[in-house]
């Protein structure tokens, strides 16, 4: 077997986005399993739509993602030479031609292929073929270049993913290679670069398949070896509709920015469409020794959000604590946040972990231990009453005398309530929402005792 080879190109008109995160994860997969090569490209020949900033999303995304690339990134704008020459090749061998067949005459073939009820298709005019005398060369009509697509015959692969797929040569026309202004045209670059890079792996979305018979033949007529072809399928939204810009998150690094890790998304996207029996959680050496394309499912994959949020609290607390708190030391300096006015991270974070699935969650909880609170009115509505006001005041006071540690502060909140004809929750909960901002808290002695003597005083004091 040849040395694998595999590519992710994608083009630079927006962010890395979810489907091309995990074409690029299977991509990078399948060349690590047999130990072959990942190739980055850039097709940025969409010289409109393509922009530096694009570039760089998708050079950040990757880099985020941990899939780093063997070789590239290559641009397929500093590689115009040789697309050119290729054409060049192909017109003197014959398997190219020029034609100089206008807009207006194209829009009216159209528009009577169309009244006939027939497929709009170019009609071969300026083809040649054994004694067929061709239309003189109008003047100043710069010419298209066209593949001289075969005419007979069926052209066919068998899918990694799909199986069998064949087209019938008499359903294709004969692709424009290059424009009138001489520059080539995707499908012609595609092919030449898969050429070029020795590309014997093709992993891409399903909405590619339409292309991959005019590429196989562009393939034979170089003399090249065609690939294998994996087409995989479109990723649904929670909602099972198409994923877009509408189910929220569908940039990658918009996903870091919403908290989450990258070996979760990267755990997540390898189970969209893919499976190694039952396992849900694998590592990226087990995702590697385990990945083929045998295994990935012809069917769409459904986002699952809430999934993916699971699987990202797993891995928050396999995370090393000190890593962790670096990355919400960074959210919480983000937001001007100075930690050093409150309690060790680490230990905040100890305390709030079990009960958050981002990093964003996590930071929004622990941030109560370093800026000032102000409870929200509705819950100090719900929670604060007269009836507990005397108990209060009674815990604020022992608060100066009590041994600092969570169970000496549990002992004095049950004593408080005791001696008030109270029950645990009607403390408890106001001083939560007091004292932190939040009903819902881990165990409320172990959070006062974590926020420190002087600042309970000085909150409670604000409620006296």
């Amino acid at each position: 077997m040849s040395l694998v080879r595999t590519r992710f190109a994608p083009s630079p008109t927006g962010f890395l986005h979810i489907g091309g995160a995990r074409t690029a994860l299977f991509s990078w997969a399948y060349a690590r399993r047999h130990g072959g090569r990942f190739i980055l490209r850039i097709e940025d020949t969409d010289v409109a739509r393509s922009t530096p900033e694009a570039v760089q999303a998708i050079l950040d995304g990757m880099e985020w993602l941990g899939l780093a690339h063997d070789e590239g990134p290559f641009y397929q704008m500093q590689r115009m030479d040789r697309y050119k020459a290729v054409i060049q090749q192909m017109l003197e061998a014959g398997t190219a031609y020029r034609c100089y067949t206008t807009r207006e005459e194209l829009d009216a073939l159209r528009a009577e292929q169309e009244a006939r009820k027939e497929k709009p298709r170019y009609d071969g005019r300026w083809r040649p073929e054994i004694e067929k005398t061709l239309p003189p060369i109008p003047v100043g009509v710069p010419p298209v270049v066209r593949f001289r697509n075969p005419r007979e015959g069926v052209v066919a692969w068998d899918d990694q993913v799909k199986g069998h797929i064949e087209f019938a040569n008499a359903e294709l026309d004969d692709l424009i290679i290059a424009r009138a202004d001489g520059t080539p045209t995707y499908n012609f670059c595609v092919v030449v670069d898969d050429w070029d890079m020795g590309i014997t792996h093709v992993i891409r979305g399903d909405d590619h398949v339409n292309n991959t018979p005019r590429q196989i033949n562009i393939l034979r007529a170089l003399g090249a070896d065609v690939p294998q072809y994996a087409h995989l399928s479109m990723i649904l939204g929670d909602d099972g509709t198409k994923l877009s810009k509408r189910h929220g998150a569908v940039s990658v690094m918009q996903y870091d920015d919403e908290g989450y890790l990258p070996e979760a998304v990267i755990n997540y996207l390898a189970r969209l469409g893919w499976s190694h029996g039952d396992d849900e959680i694998f590592s990226r050496d087990q995702l590697i020794e385990w990945f083929d394309l045998d295994h990935i499912t012809a069917s769409a994959a459904q986002f699952n959000t809430e999934k993916l949020l699971w699987l990202n609290q797993h891995y928050m607390k396999l995370t090393p604590a000190a890593e962790l708190a670096n990355k919400v030391e960074a959210r919480l300096s983000a937001r001007g946040i100075d930690l050093a006015k409150g309690p060790d991270l680490v230990q905040a974070i100890a305390l709030y972990l079990d009960r958050c699935n981002t990093l964003n969650v996590l930071a929004d909880a622990v941030e109560v231990f370093y800026v000032e609170v102000e409870p929200h009115a509705d819950l100090l509505a719900q929670h604060f009453s007269e009836e507990v006001r005397p108990a209060l005041a009674d815990f604020a006071r022992s608060v100066a005398e009590v041994a600092w540690n969570a169970p000496a502060i549990n002992a004095l909140i049950k004593e408080t309530v005791a001696r008030h004809g109270l029950k645990m929750p009607k403390l408890a909960m106001p001083l939560r929402v007091i004292l932190t901002g939040q009903a819902q808290t881990p165990s409320v002695d172990a959070v006062i005792a974590l926020i420190g003597r002087d600042a309970v005083k000085q909150r409670l004091a604000a409620f006296g």
